[in-house]
Protein backbone atom coordinates (compact mmCIF):
# COMPACT_ATOMS: atom_id res chain seq x y z
CA UNK A 1 0.00 0.00 0.00
CA UNK A 2 3.01 2.30 0.40
CA UNK A 3 3.13 2.74 -3.40
CA UNK A 4 -0.50 3.89 -3.40
CA UNK A 5 0.15 6.60 -0.79
CA UNK A 6 3.11 8.14 -2.63
CA UNK A 7 2.02 7.94 -6.32
CA UNK A 8 -0.81 9.82 -8.00
CA UNK A 9 -3.62 7.55 -9.12
CA UNK A 10 -2.73 7.95 -12.81
CA UNK A 11 0.90 7.03 -12.17
CA UNK A 12 -0.15 4.05 -10.12
CA UNK A 13 -2.41 2.81 -12.92
CA UNK A 14 0.36 3.24 -15.44
CA UNK A 15 2.81 1.34 -13.26
CA UNK A 16 0.35 -1.52 -12.79
CA UNK A 17 -0.39 -1.61 -16.52
CA UNK A 18 3.32 -1.64 -17.34
CA UNK A 19 3.98 -4.44 -14.87
CA UNK A 20 1.14 -6.46 -16.33
CA UNK A 21 2.43 -5.92 -19.86
CA UNK A 22 5.95 -6.95 -18.82
CA UNK A 23 4.61 -10.10 -17.25
CA UNK A 24 2.52 -10.93 -20.31
CA UNK A 25 5.28 -10.33 -22.86
CA UNK A 26 6.79 -13.50 -24.37
CA UNK A 27 10.27 -13.52 -25.89
CA UNK A 28 10.72 -16.09 -28.65
CA UNK A 29 14.20 -17.28 -29.55
CA UNK A 30 14.24 -18.05 -33.27
CA UNK A 31 17.16 -19.98 -34.77
CA UNK A 32 17.60 -19.62 -38.50
CA UNK A 33 20.13 -19.88 -41.32
CA UNK A 34 21.84 -16.83 -42.84
CA UNK A 35 20.24 -17.21 -46.27
CA UNK A 36 18.74 -14.21 -48.03
CA UNK A 37 15.08 -15.17 -47.48
CA UNK A 38 15.66 -15.55 -43.74
CA UNK A 39 17.48 -12.21 -43.60
CA UNK A 40 14.34 -10.64 -45.10
CA UNK A 41 12.20 -12.43 -42.50
CA UNK A 42 14.37 -11.00 -39.73
CA UNK A 43 14.12 -7.51 -41.22
CA UNK A 44 10.31 -7.68 -40.87
CA UNK A 45 10.45 -8.28 -37.11
CA UNK A 46 8.82 -4.91 -36.40
CA UNK A 47 5.79 -5.81 -38.53
CA UNK A 48 5.19 -8.99 -36.56
CA UNK A 49 5.81 -7.39 -33.18
CA UNK A 50 3.45 -4.48 -33.94
CA UNK A 51 0.71 -6.98 -34.78
CA UNK A 52 1.59 -9.09 -31.72
CA UNK A 53 2.60 -6.62 -29.00
CA UNK A 54 2.79 -9.40 -26.41
CA UNK A 55 5.55 -11.23 -28.35
CA UNK A 56 9.15 -10.17 -29.06
CA UNK A 57 11.59 -11.98 -31.33
CA UNK A 58 15.18 -12.76 -30.42
CA UNK A 59 17.10 -13.99 -33.48
CA UNK A 60 19.99 -16.45 -33.61
CA UNK A 61 21.24 -16.36 -37.22
CA UNK A 62 23.99 -18.84 -38.08
CA UNK A 63 25.89 -20.34 -41.00
CA UNK A 64 24.22 -23.56 -42.18
CA UNK A 65 26.64 -26.13 -40.76
CA UNK A 66 26.84 -24.37 -37.39
CA UNK A 67 23.07 -23.96 -37.21
CA UNK A 68 22.49 -27.66 -37.78
CA UNK A 69 25.05 -28.67 -35.19
CA UNK A 70 23.64 -26.39 -32.50
CA UNK A 71 20.00 -27.28 -33.13
CA UNK A 72 20.66 -31.02 -33.26
CA UNK A 73 22.54 -30.91 -29.95
CA UNK A 74 19.87 -28.77 -28.30
CA UNK A 75 16.85 -30.78 -29.38
CA UNK A 76 18.45 -34.18 -28.73
CA UNK A 77 19.25 -33.15 -25.15
CA UNK A 78 16.01 -31.28 -24.55
CA UNK A 79 18.01 -28.15 -23.93
CA UNK A 80 15.15 -25.77 -24.71
CA UNK A 81 17.36 -22.93 -26.00
CA UNK A 82 15.10 -22.27 -28.99
CA UNK A 83 11.37 -21.70 -29.39
CA UNK A 84 11.46 -21.85 -33.20
CA UNK A 85 13.94 -23.83 -35.28
CA UNK A 86 14.66 -23.54 -38.98
CA UNK A 87 15.06 -27.14 -40.11
CA UNK A 88 14.54 -29.05 -43.33
CA UNK A 89 12.95 -31.94 -45.11
CA UNK A 90 15.60 -34.30 -43.73
CA UNK A 91 15.16 -33.54 -40.04
CA UNK A 92 11.38 -33.14 -39.75
CA UNK A 93 10.15 -36.75 -40.11
CA UNK A 94 13.06 -38.14 -38.06
CA UNK A 95 12.70 -35.64 -35.21
CA UNK A 96 8.90 -35.88 -35.27
CA UNK A 97 9.03 -39.66 -34.91
CA UNK A 98 11.19 -39.21 -31.80
CA UNK A 99 8.71 -36.78 -30.28
CA UNK A 100 11.09 -33.84 -30.47
CA UNK A 101 8.75 -31.57 -32.47
CA UNK A 102 5.29 -30.26 -31.65
CA UNK A 103 2.63 -31.47 -34.10
CA UNK A 104 1.02 -28.67 -36.08
CA UNK A 105 -2.55 -29.87 -36.34
CA UNK A 106 -5.64 -27.66 -36.01
CA UNK A 107 -4.01 -24.78 -37.86
CA UNK A 108 -6.14 -21.64 -38.23
CA UNK A 109 -8.60 -21.87 -41.10
CA UNK A 110 -7.21 -18.74 -42.73
CA UNK A 111 -3.75 -20.37 -42.87
CA UNK A 112 -5.10 -22.46 -45.79
CA UNK A 113 -3.03 -25.60 -45.35
CA UNK A 114 -4.44 -27.00 -48.62
CA UNK A 115 -2.66 -24.19 -50.48
CA UNK A 116 0.74 -25.71 -49.61
CA UNK A 117 2.36 -27.66 -52.45
CA UNK A 118 1.65 -31.36 -51.88
CA UNK A 119 5.24 -32.61 -52.26
CA UNK A 120 6.51 -29.99 -49.82
CA UNK A 121 3.74 -30.63 -47.31
CA UNK A 122 4.29 -34.39 -47.45
CA UNK A 123 8.01 -33.98 -46.80
CA UNK A 124 7.32 -32.04 -43.60
CA UNK A 125 4.75 -34.47 -42.23
CA UNK A 126 4.81 -37.48 -39.92
CA UNK A 127 1.77 -39.74 -39.58
CA UNK A 128 -0.06 -37.40 -41.98
CA UNK A 129 0.42 -34.42 -39.62
CA UNK A 130 2.61 -31.41 -40.33
CA UNK A 131 5.44 -30.98 -37.83
CA UNK A 132 6.98 -27.93 -39.55
CA UNK A 133 5.62 -25.22 -41.83
CA UNK A 134 7.50 -24.50 -45.09
CA UNK A 135 9.16 -21.09 -45.25
CA UNK A 136 10.55 -21.72 -48.70
CA UNK A 137 11.17 -24.76 -50.87
CA UNK A 138 13.60 -25.43 -53.66
CA UNK A 139 14.97 -27.81 -56.21
CA UNK A 140 18.21 -27.23 -58.10
CA UNK A 141 18.85 -25.73 -61.51
CA UNK A 142 21.56 -24.27 -63.69
CA UNK A 143 22.24 -20.53 -63.96
CA UNK A 144 24.37 -19.12 -66.76
CA UNK A 145 25.44 -15.84 -68.31
CA UNK A 146 23.61 -15.32 -71.60
CA UNK A 147 25.98 -12.52 -72.64
CA UNK A 148 29.04 -14.74 -72.22
CA UNK A 149 27.38 -17.66 -73.98
CA UNK A 150 26.55 -15.41 -76.92
CA UNK A 151 30.04 -13.96 -77.04
CA UNK A 152 31.58 -17.45 -77.00
CA UNK A 153 29.10 -18.77 -79.58
CA UNK A 154 27.64 -21.32 -77.16
CA UNK A 155 24.00 -22.34 -77.47
CA UNK A 156 22.29 -23.68 -74.36
CA UNK A 157 20.54 -26.99 -74.96
CA UNK A 158 17.06 -27.86 -73.66
CA UNK A 159 18.54 -30.43 -71.28
CA UNK A 160 22.26 -29.82 -70.75
CA UNK A 161 24.55 -32.74 -70.04
CA UNK A 162 27.56 -32.68 -67.74
CA UNK A 163 29.85 -33.34 -70.70
CA UNK A 164 28.49 -30.23 -72.38
CA UNK A 165 28.90 -28.25 -69.17
CA UNK A 166 32.55 -29.26 -68.92
CA UNK A 167 33.16 -28.16 -72.51
CA UNK A 168 31.38 -24.84 -71.96
CA UNK A 169 33.27 -24.21 -68.71
CA UNK A 170 36.53 -24.57 -70.60
CA UNK A 171 35.46 -21.99 -73.17
CA UNK A 172 34.25 -19.49 -70.57
CA UNK A 173 37.02 -19.83 -68.02
CA UNK A 174 39.25 -16.76 -68.02
CA UNK A 175 37.30 -15.16 -70.86
CA UNK A 176 37.04 -12.09 -68.63
CA UNK A 177 39.22 -11.04 -65.73
CA UNK A 178 38.42 -13.02 -62.55
CA UNK A 179 35.89 -15.15 -64.42
CA UNK A 180 35.61 -18.84 -63.48
CA UNK A 181 33.98 -21.13 -65.99
CA UNK A 182 31.76 -22.67 -63.32
CA UNK A 183 31.04 -22.39 -59.61
CA UNK A 184 29.90 -25.37 -57.51
CA UNK A 185 29.67 -26.10 -53.81
CA UNK A 186 32.93 -27.25 -52.26
CA UNK A 187 32.43 -26.47 -48.55
CA UNK A 188 32.16 -29.78 -46.66
CA UNK A 189 28.86 -30.69 -45.02
CA UNK A 190 25.98 -33.06 -45.65
CA UNK A 191 23.82 -30.09 -46.65
CA UNK A 192 26.61 -28.18 -48.38
CA UNK A 193 28.91 -29.98 -50.83
CA UNK A 194 27.05 -33.29 -50.42
CA UNK A 195 23.71 -31.81 -51.46
CA UNK A 196 25.26 -31.11 -54.84
CA UNK A 197 27.56 -34.16 -55.03
CA UNK A 198 24.70 -36.53 -54.22
CA UNK A 199 22.69 -35.31 -57.21
CA UNK A 200 25.79 -35.58 -59.39
CA UNK A 201 26.33 -39.17 -58.25
CA UNK A 202 22.64 -39.93 -58.84
CA UNK A 203 22.73 -38.79 -62.43
CA UNK A 204 25.99 -40.71 -63.03
CA UNK A 205 24.04 -43.84 -62.01
CA UNK A 206 25.26 -44.19 -58.42
CA UNK A 207 23.49 -44.48 -55.06
CA UNK A 208 24.44 -44.22 -51.38
CA UNK A 209 23.32 -47.75 -50.48
CA UNK A 210 22.12 -50.88 -52.23
CA UNK A 211 18.79 -52.45 -51.29
CA UNK A 212 20.41 -54.26 -48.34
CA UNK A 213 21.94 -51.04 -46.93
CA UNK A 214 25.46 -51.86 -48.08
CA UNK A 215 27.32 -48.59 -48.79
CA UNK A 216 28.48 -48.07 -52.40
CA UNK A 217 30.72 -45.06 -51.92
CA UNK A 218 33.74 -46.51 -53.72
CA UNK A 219 31.72 -47.89 -56.61
CA UNK A 220 32.63 -47.12 -60.20
CA UNK A 221 29.73 -44.65 -60.44
CA UNK A 222 30.81 -42.69 -57.35
CA UNK A 223 34.45 -42.68 -58.46
CA UNK A 224 33.59 -41.43 -61.94
CA UNK A 225 31.23 -38.74 -60.65
CA UNK A 226 33.53 -37.42 -57.93
CA UNK A 227 36.59 -37.43 -60.20
CA UNK A 228 34.56 -35.46 -62.74
CA UNK A 229 33.59 -32.96 -60.03
CA UNK A 230 37.14 -32.57 -58.72
CA UNK A 231 38.61 -32.11 -62.19
CA UNK A 232 35.88 -29.69 -63.24
CA UNK A 233 36.36 -27.40 -60.25
CA UNK A 234 40.15 -27.60 -60.26
CA UNK A 235 40.33 -26.83 -63.98
CA UNK A 236 37.56 -24.25 -64.34
CA UNK A 237 36.35 -23.28 -60.87
CA UNK A 238 37.21 -20.23 -58.77
CA UNK A 239 40.17 -20.14 -56.43
CA UNK A 240 39.41 -21.57 -53.01
CA UNK A 241 36.42 -23.57 -54.24
CA UNK A 242 36.63 -25.94 -51.26
CA UNK A 243 35.53 -23.05 -49.00
CA UNK A 244 32.50 -22.08 -51.06
CA UNK A 245 28.98 -23.08 -50.08
CA UNK A 246 25.64 -21.73 -51.28
CA UNK A 247 26.07 -18.19 -50.00
CA UNK A 248 29.66 -17.81 -51.20
CA UNK A 249 28.79 -18.99 -54.72
CA UNK A 250 25.69 -16.79 -54.79
CA UNK A 251 27.92 -13.80 -54.08
CA UNK A 252 30.43 -14.86 -56.74
CA UNK A 253 27.81 -15.40 -59.43
CA UNK A 254 25.89 -12.21 -58.63
CA UNK A 255 29.14 -10.21 -58.94
CA UNK A 256 29.85 -11.69 -62.36
CA UNK A 257 32.67 -14.05 -61.36
CA UNK A 258 31.07 -17.29 -62.64
CA UNK A 259 30.02 -18.24 -66.13
CA UNK A 260 27.73 -21.01 -64.83
CA UNK A 261 26.42 -22.16 -61.48
CA UNK A 262 24.39 -25.25 -60.57
CA UNK A 263 22.62 -24.81 -57.26
CA UNK A 264 19.33 -24.05 -55.51
CA UNK A 265 16.34 -22.62 -57.37
CA UNK A 266 15.82 -20.32 -54.38
CA UNK A 267 18.71 -18.14 -55.60
CA UNK A 268 16.78 -17.08 -58.70
CA UNK A 269 14.91 -14.22 -57.06
CA UNK A 270 18.02 -12.51 -55.76
CA UNK A 271 19.89 -13.04 -59.04
CA UNK A 272 17.03 -11.38 -60.95
CA UNK A 273 16.96 -8.42 -58.58
CA UNK A 274 18.86 -5.55 -60.23
CA UNK A 275 19.52 -4.00 -56.82
CA UNK A 276 21.20 -7.20 -55.61
CA UNK A 277 22.79 -8.67 -58.73
CA UNK A 278 25.21 -7.34 -61.34
CA UNK A 279 24.09 -10.01 -63.81
CA UNK A 280 20.31 -9.58 -63.57
CA UNK A 281 20.03 -8.45 -67.19
CA UNK A 282 22.06 -11.35 -68.59
CA UNK A 283 20.80 -14.26 -66.52
CA UNK A 284 19.77 -17.51 -68.15
CA UNK A 285 18.53 -20.67 -66.53
CA UNK A 286 18.26 -24.32 -67.52
CA UNK A 287 17.53 -27.68 -65.88
CA UNK A 288 20.20 -29.24 -63.70
CA UNK A 289 22.56 -31.17 -66.01
CA UNK A 290 22.33 -34.94 -66.46
CA UNK A 291 24.79 -37.73 -67.23
CA UNK A 292 23.71 -41.39 -67.45
CA UNK A 293 20.17 -40.85 -66.13
CA UNK A 294 17.89 -37.91 -65.32
CA UNK A 295 16.88 -39.59 -62.05
CA UNK A 296 17.95 -37.64 -59.00
CA UNK A 297 19.69 -34.95 -61.04
CA UNK A 298 17.96 -32.19 -59.07
CA UNK A 299 17.12 -32.15 -55.41
CA UNK A 300 14.05 -31.41 -53.29
CA UNK A 301 14.39 -29.38 -50.11
CA UNK A 302 12.38 -27.13 -47.87
CA UNK A 303 13.61 -24.82 -45.16
CA UNK A 304 10.82 -24.89 -42.62
CA UNK A 305 9.90 -23.49 -39.22
CA UNK A 306 9.27 -25.97 -36.42
CA UNK A 307 8.53 -25.75 -32.72
CA UNK A 308 10.63 -28.00 -30.48
CA UNK A 309 8.58 -29.89 -27.91
CA UNK A 310 10.95 -28.47 -25.27
CA UNK A 311 9.82 -24.86 -25.89
CA UNK A 312 7.89 -23.27 -23.02
CA UNK A 313 6.26 -20.80 -25.43
CA UNK A 314 4.24 -23.09 -27.66
CA UNK A 315 1.30 -20.75 -28.37
CA UNK A 316 3.47 -17.73 -29.17
CA UNK A 317 5.76 -19.85 -31.34
CA UNK A 318 2.76 -21.11 -33.30
CA UNK A 319 1.59 -17.52 -33.80
CA UNK A 320 4.96 -16.64 -35.30
CA UNK A 321 5.48 -19.61 -37.62
CA UNK A 322 1.94 -19.44 -39.02
CA UNK A 323 2.49 -15.73 -39.73
CA UNK A 324 5.93 -16.23 -41.35
CA UNK A 325 4.69 -18.99 -43.68
CA UNK A 326 1.30 -17.50 -44.54
CA UNK A 327 -0.16 -16.00 -47.69
CA UNK A 328 -0.22 -12.72 -45.75
CA UNK A 329 3.56 -12.90 -45.34
CA UNK A 330 4.09 -13.60 -49.06
CA UNK A 331 2.00 -10.52 -49.81
CA UNK A 332 3.99 -8.46 -47.29
CA UNK A 333 7.34 -9.40 -48.83
CA UNK A 334 6.07 -8.81 -52.35
CA UNK A 335 4.85 -5.33 -51.49
CA UNK A 336 7.84 -4.26 -49.38
CA UNK A 337 10.81 -6.10 -50.91
CA UNK A 338 9.66 -6.76 -54.48
CA UNK A 339 7.89 -9.78 -55.91
CA UNK A 340 11.05 -11.62 -56.97
CA UNK A 341 11.98 -11.69 -53.27
CA UNK A 342 8.96 -13.62 -51.99
CA UNK A 343 9.71 -17.05 -50.48
CA UNK A 344 9.39 -19.51 -53.38
CA UNK A 345 8.16 -23.06 -53.69
CA UNK A 346 5.60 -23.35 -50.91
CA UNK A 347 2.15 -22.16 -51.97
CA UNK A 348 0.08 -22.76 -55.07
CA UNK A 349 -1.39 -19.27 -54.71
CA UNK A 350 2.08 -17.73 -55.18
CA UNK A 351 2.30 -19.30 -58.63
CA UNK A 352 -1.23 -18.18 -59.48
CA UNK A 353 -0.45 -14.56 -58.62
CA UNK A 354 0.34 -12.54 -61.74
CA UNK A 355 2.32 -10.02 -59.72
CA UNK A 356 4.79 -12.81 -58.97
CA UNK A 357 4.78 -14.63 -62.31
CA UNK A 358 5.14 -11.36 -64.24
CA UNK A 359 8.10 -10.29 -62.11
CA UNK A 360 9.73 -13.73 -61.96
CA UNK A 361 10.17 -15.33 -65.40
CA UNK A 362 11.68 -18.37 -63.70
CA UNK A 363 8.55 -19.05 -61.59
CA UNK A 364 6.97 -21.88 -63.56
CA UNK A 365 10.36 -23.40 -64.30
CA UNK A 366 11.13 -23.59 -60.58
CA UNK A 367 7.68 -24.95 -59.75
CA UNK A 368 8.10 -27.71 -62.32
CA UNK A 369 11.52 -28.66 -60.96
CA UNK A 370 10.13 -28.97 -57.44
CA UNK A 371 7.18 -31.05 -58.62
CA UNK A 372 9.37 -33.34 -60.77
CA UNK A 373 11.85 -34.21 -58.01
CA UNK A 374 10.91 -37.60 -56.58
CA UNK A 375 12.53 -38.54 -53.24
CA UNK A 376 11.03 -42.04 -53.47
CA UNK A 377 12.70 -42.84 -56.81
CA UNK A 378 15.95 -40.91 -57.01
CA UNK A 379 18.49 -43.41 -58.39
CA UNK A 380 18.96 -45.54 -61.49
CA UNK A 381 19.18 -48.75 -59.45
CA UNK A 382 16.67 -49.34 -56.61
CA UNK A 383 17.55 -48.10 -53.14
CA UNK A 384 15.95 -48.56 -49.69
CA UNK A 385 15.81 -44.90 -48.66
CA UNK A 386 13.75 -41.74 -49.15
CA UNK A 387 15.61 -38.65 -50.31
CA UNK A 388 17.25 -37.18 -53.40
CA UNK A 389 20.29 -35.34 -52.03
CA UNK A 390 20.18 -37.04 -48.63
CA UNK A 391 19.27 -40.39 -47.10
CA UNK A 392 16.33 -40.19 -44.73
CA UNK A 393 17.86 -42.07 -41.79
CA UNK A 394 19.13 -40.61 -38.49
CA UNK A 395 22.70 -41.72 -39.16
CA UNK A 396 22.98 -39.77 -42.40
CA UNK A 397 23.83 -36.46 -40.76
CA UNK A 398 27.14 -37.80 -39.45
CA UNK A 399 27.74 -40.02 -42.49
CA UNK A 400 27.11 -37.22 -44.96
CA UNK A 401 29.32 -34.78 -43.09
CA UNK A 402 32.19 -37.27 -42.91
CA UNK A 403 31.90 -38.11 -46.61
CA UNK A 404 31.74 -34.40 -47.42
CA UNK A 405 35.01 -33.86 -45.58
CA UNK A 406 36.66 -36.71 -47.50
CA UNK A 407 35.54 -35.28 -50.83
CA UNK A 408 36.70 -31.79 -49.86
CA UNK A 409 40.12 -33.32 -49.14
CA UNK A 410 40.16 -34.75 -52.66
CA UNK A 411 39.19 -31.36 -54.05
CA UNK A 412 42.11 -29.66 -52.31
CA UNK A 413 44.55 -32.41 -53.35
CA UNK A 414 45.11 -33.70 -49.81
CA UNK A 415 44.04 -37.13 -51.04
CA UNK A 416 43.16 -38.83 -54.30
CA UNK A 417 39.53 -39.45 -55.18
CA UNK A 418 40.05 -43.19 -54.72
CA UNK A 419 41.60 -42.69 -51.25
CA UNK A 420 38.82 -40.32 -50.23
CA UNK A 421 36.07 -42.70 -51.29
CA UNK A 422 37.76 -45.76 -49.78
CA UNK A 423 37.97 -43.89 -46.45
CA UNK A 424 34.33 -42.84 -46.77
CA UNK A 425 33.30 -46.40 -47.56
CA UNK A 426 35.04 -47.86 -44.52
CA UNK A 427 33.70 -45.23 -42.15
CA UNK A 428 30.15 -45.61 -43.47
CA UNK A 429 30.28 -49.40 -43.20
CA UNK A 430 31.30 -49.10 -39.55
CA UNK A 431 28.48 -46.68 -38.83
CA UNK A 432 25.89 -48.86 -40.53
CA UNK A 433 27.10 -51.97 -38.72
CA UNK A 434 26.96 -50.25 -35.33
CA UNK A 435 23.46 -48.97 -36.11
CA UNK A 436 22.27 -52.49 -36.94
CA UNK A 437 21.63 -52.07 -40.67
CA UNK A 438 24.26 -54.68 -41.61
CA UNK A 439 24.92 -58.17 -40.29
Amino acid sequence: MRLARHLPLTSLAAAIAFAGQAQAETELTVATVNNNDMVIMQSLTDVFEEAHPDITLDWVVLEENVLRQRMTTDIATGGGQFDVMTIGTYEVPIWAERGWLSPLDNLPEDYNEDDLLASVRDGLSHDDTLHALPFYAESSMMYYRTDLFEEAGIEMTEQPTWEEVREWAGELHGMKEDLAGICLRGKPGWGENMAFVSTLVNTFGGRWFDEDWNPELNSEEWTTAVQFYVDLLNDYGPAGASSNGFNENLALFSRGNCGMWVDATSAAGKLYDEDESDVADSLGFAPAPVAETPKGSHWLWSWALAIPASSENQDAAREFITWATSQEYVELVGETEGWTSVPPGTRESTYEDERYTDAAPFANFVLQAIQDADPTDSTLEPNPYVGVQFVGIPEFQSIGTRVGQSIAAALTGDSTVEEALDNAQRATERTMQRAGYLD
